[in-house]
C-alpha cells in the first residue's frame, strides 16, 4: 500500500495524560511516514503541536448528545481527508467517531463501557488488563490488541531550583497528574510531614487545587510545596526531580512510569491498577500501598539514603522502558496492525 491516512477524534480536555499522549503519537507516526488528520476540540496548544507534526485539523467541541454541529464538521473532515482507518480516542472520540468506507478503531485508556464503541471494528487497550475488560464485557477475543504507551526520548535540560525557588541541596519530589482525587496528591502532601528536607513540586491543575493548598498550610508544609500549574516541560522537570511520585488510587496505566523511566528518575507509586502491571518493584521502582503516607514517605526515605538502589532503579526502569515502551515499538505496533487491518 501507499502513504497510509489516518484519522484521529479526540474530545478530551486540554491537559491530562491520554490526551498528551495522543499529540506523542502523532509525532511518532508523522516520522514514519503516515499522513494524518484530527478532528480535535481547539485547544491553541494542542492544535500547534498537530501543526508542527503536519496533521491537518477539523475543529470542533464536541459537546452532548445534541450536539450534531460537531458531528457534522466530523463527518465533513473525515470525507474530505479519506482516511483508511479512524482512530477514536476514549468514549466521546468513538461517539463522535465519522463513519463511512474506512474502518474504526476504538482506543482505550480506561476501564470504558463498550457502549460507546459499537461502531468500532477493533480496540486498542494499553495494558493486558484493559483487554480482559474488553473481553469480560463479551468483545471478541480476536478484535482487541494490546499496545502500550510510551515516552518520547527529549534532551533538554533540567529545570533550575533556583526558579521554582527550591534550594539546591533539597531533595524534590515531583508530582506530576490532574489535581482530581483519583490522582491523590494529598497523600504525596501528607507524607512531606515526614521527609523534613524534601520539598514537593507538584505539576497539574484540577478541581481540588483549593483543598490541596489548604491542607498543605494546615500541616505546616506549604512553604515546601510548589504548585505549579500545568507544565509542558515535563522532561526538564523529571531530570531536575529526585523522586517522581505516583500516588493515584485510580490509574489504568500510568504515563508518568514511563515517562520517568525515560528521563532516568527513580519512580515510587501506589499500586493500583496501571503501576502495579508496570512496575516490578525493588527492580525498577517501588511500590506501596494506596492511601497510605507512611509508606509514601518511608519508600521515598530509603532512595534518600541509599544511593545505590537509586541507581539501581534507574537502571532497571531506563531498560525496562527501551525493551518494551519505546516510541519505536509502539509506534510499530500500531503501523502493523492497521496494515493487517486494511489487508484483511
Amino acid at each position: 500500500m501507499g502513504i497510509m491516512r489516518l484519522l484521529h477524534t479526540i474530545a478530551g480536555g486540554q491537559h491530562g495524560g491520554a490526551e498528551r499522549f495522543f499529540v506523542d503519537l502523532v509525532g511518532a507516526l508523522a516520522k514514519r511516514g503516515v499522513e494524518q488528520h484530527a478532528v480535535s476540540r481547539p485547544y491553541p496548544s494542542r492544535l500547534e503541536r498537530l501543526t508542527a507534526f503536519d496533521c491537518s485539523i477539523t475543529p470542533a467541541q464536541m459537546g452532548g448528545p445534541v450536539d450534531f454541529w460537531s458531528r457534522w464538521k466530523a463527518n465533513r473532515g473525515a470525507v474530505a481527508f479519506v482516511p483508511d482507518i479512524s482512530l477514536a480516542w476514549m468514549n466521546r472520540g468513538a461517539r463522535f467517531s465519522p463513519s463511512g468506507p474506512w474502518l474504526t478503531v476504538g482506543r482505550l485508556g480506561g476501564y470504558y463501557d463498550l457502549k460507546y464503541y459499537q461502531n468500532c471494528d477493533h480496540l486498542v487497550c494499553n495494558t493486558p488488563d484493559l483487554v480482559r475488560h474488553c473481553k469480560d464485557q463479551g468483545w471478541p477475543k480476536d478484535r482487541i490488541t494490546y499496545i502500550p504507551n510510551f515516552s518520547p526520548v527529549v534532551d533538554v535540560d533540567p529545570v533550575v531550583r533556583e526558579a521554582l525557588t527550591t534550594p539546591d541541596d533539597a531533595s524534590v519530589l515531583l508530582v506530576l497528574a490532574r489535581l482530581e482525587k483519583t490522582k491523590a496528591v494529598d497523600v504525596a502532601i501528607a507524607a512531606l510531614v515526614q521527609l523534613t528536607k524534601s520539598y514537593l513540586w507538584i505539576a497539574g491543575s484540577g478541581s481540588c487545587e483549593k483543598e490541596l493548598r489548604t491542607m498543605a498550610a494546615s500541616l505546616g508544609v506549604a512553604d515546601r510545596v510548589r504548585f505549579l500549574g500545568w507544565r509542558d516541560d515535563r522532561e526538564a522537570l523529571l531530570k531536575a526531580a529526585d523522586v517522581c511520585l505516583i500516588p493515584s488510587r485510580h490509574e489504568p496505566f500510568g504515563n508518568v512510569v514511563v515517562n520517568a523511566w525515560t528521563n532516568q528518575t527513580p519512580v515510587v507509586a501506589a499500586a493500583s491498577e496501571g503501576p502495579s502491571f508496570l512496575i516490578k518493584s525493588e527492580e525498577n521502582g517501588l511500590l506501596v500501598p494506596i492511601d497510605d503516607p507512611p509508606a509514601l514517605a518511608e519508600a521515598v526515605a530509603r532512595l534518600s539514603d541509599s544511593q545505590e538502589l537509586a541507581d539501581r532503579l534507574v537502571a532497571g526502569g531506563n531498560a525496562t522502558a527501551a525493551e518494551s515502551f519505546s516510541e519505536e515499538a509502539v509506534a510499530s505496533a500500531y503501523i502493523g496492525l492497521f496494515k493487517r487491518l486494511i489487508q484483511a
